[in-house]
């Protein structure tokens, strides 16, 4: 499913969340508006590395955020990997993968950086590399 959050759109796939397009679509305008700060929706991660790197990101409270080696570290893995594992993230804002950053940058996201920026400012988390 297509979202459109701040002006942007991201690609969601709905088929690993258990919930209706509905709820998943007004969770996430309570969450543009400010209403939410963390979804309440059960998810069907995948296997292997890349549902240890999303369970992870799950717990990173919004205003928050973990640098890619931070993540790495704590599944004992290489930062890159991580990095990788958070491309292949089927469901974006949901499994907050906007709060993986750089040392001193934000590095990507799928949904573009200037996205990432606003979804890090709207939950009131330092960006990495700006005062």
């Amino acid at each position: 499913m297509y979202v459109e959050l701040f002006g942007s759109e991201l690609t969601i796939d709905e088929s690993r969340i258990d919930a209706d397009s509905e709820t998943i679509r007004e969770q996430i305008g309570e969450y543009e508006t400010g209403e939410r700060r963390a979804f309440d929706l059960e998810i069907a991660y995948p296997d292997g590395f890349t549902g240890a790197v999303m369970r992870a990101m799950t717990e990173i409270p919004a205003g928050e955020t973990r640098t890619y080696g931070e993540i790495a570290r704590t599944l004992e893995s290489a930062p890159v990997a991580v990095g990788q594992a958070c491309g292949r993230n089927p469901v974006p804002l949901i499994v907050p993968c906007h709060r993986i950053v750089g040392v001193d940058s934000l590095v990507g996201y799928g949904g573009g950086l200037e996205l990432k920026r606003q979804l890090l400012e709207h939950e009131g988390a330092a960006i990495p590399g700006e005062p």
